[in-house]
C-alpha cells in the first residue's frame, strides 16, 4: 500500500481526507499534532507523500515542514491551509512544501495531487545516465545534483526543475510550460508556485541569489537556464 502521512488536528476534515484516500488506494497514516506526525514518520518511514495541516494545537504546519525537509528532502509535501492570503502559500512553498491546497477541497483535486507527488517522489523516473554543465552535475539514475563536486539537497519538484532546465539550455521555457512538466498537465494551480520554487532553488545554487548567473528570468515570460 502507498502510504501518506495525514497531519490534520479536525477530526472531520481528516475523516473526509482518510476516507477518500482509502477510496483511491492509499494507506493514510493519521496524526493529530506535529509530534504525533514525527512519531509516525519514524514508524513509517517508507511514506512517500505528507499531507501538513498549517493551523495545529502545538507547532505549526510550516515548522513541521521545516523539519521534515531538514532530514528528508525525497518526501513529497502538501500544506493544507483554510487561510487564502499570498503569503501562507508563499510561505509554505519556501519552507519546503511542494504543493499547497486550500481548504475546502474536492477529493478528486487532492488525489489528483497526491498522485502526482507520489509518482515523482516514489522515484517513477527512469534514468540510466548525467547531465552536466559548468559546475552541475545532475544524475538523472540516482536524481542528485552536485555544484564543483559538493551535494545539493533538493526536493523531487526541485530536482524535476533542474533536470528541465539542464536538459534546455539557453532555451527560454515559459512559466506554464516549467508548471505543465514539472506538476503535470492536469494540475491546475496557480503560476505562482513555479516562481516560489524557482526562487527556493536560487537559493540553493546560486553564488549570489540576488544576482542570479544560472537561472535568469525572461521578463514576461519564464526563465531561461544558462550562462
Amino acid at each position: 500500500m502507498k502510504k501518506v502521512l495525514v497531519l490534520e488536528d479536525e477530526s472531520s476534515i481528516r475523516s473526509f481526507v482518510v476516507i477518500n484516500l482509502k477510496r483511491s488506494g492509499y494507506e493514510p497514516i493519521e496524526a493529530e499534532t506535529g509530534e504525533q506526525a514525527f512519531e509516525q514518520l519514524k514508524k513509517h518511514p517508507d511514506i512517500k507523500v505528507a499531507l501538513l495541516d498549517v493551523m495545529l494545537p502545538d507547532i505549526d504546519g510550516f515548522e513541521v515542514c521545516r523539519r521534515i525537509r531538514a532530514s528528508n528532502s525525497k518526501i513529497g509535501i502538501i500544506m493544507l491551509t483554510a487561510k487564502s492570503q499570498e503569503m501562507d502559500k508563499v510561505t509554505g512553498l519556501m519552507t519546503g512544501a511542494d504543493d499547497y491546497v486550500t481548504k475546502p477541497f474536492s477529493p478528486a483535486e487532492l488525489t489528483a495531487r497526491i498522485d502526482a507527488l507520489y509518482r515523482r517522489a516514489g522515484g517513477d523516473e527512469l534514468g540510466n545516465g548525467e547531465l552536466v554543465h559548468g559546475p552541475f552535475r545532475l544524475n538523472t539514475r540516482n536524481r542528485t545534483l552536485e555544484k564543483n563536486g559538493v551535494r545539493i539537497k533538493l526536493t523531487q519538484i526541485e530536482y524535476s526543475i533542474m533536470k528541465l532546465f539542464m536538459e534546455n539550455p539557453g532555451k527560454a521555457l515559459s512559466r506554464e510550460d516549467i508548471r505543465n512538466t514539472v506538476w503535470g498537465r492536469d494540475y491546475f494551480g496557480e503560476l505562482k508556485i513555479v516562481d516560489v520554487n524557482i526562487r527556493r532553488l536560487r537559493l540553493k545554487i546560486e553564488d549570489d541569489p540576488t544576482m542570479p548567473a544560472y537561472i535568469t528570468t525572461v521578463w514576461g515570460y519564464g526563465y531561461k537556464w544558462g550562462f
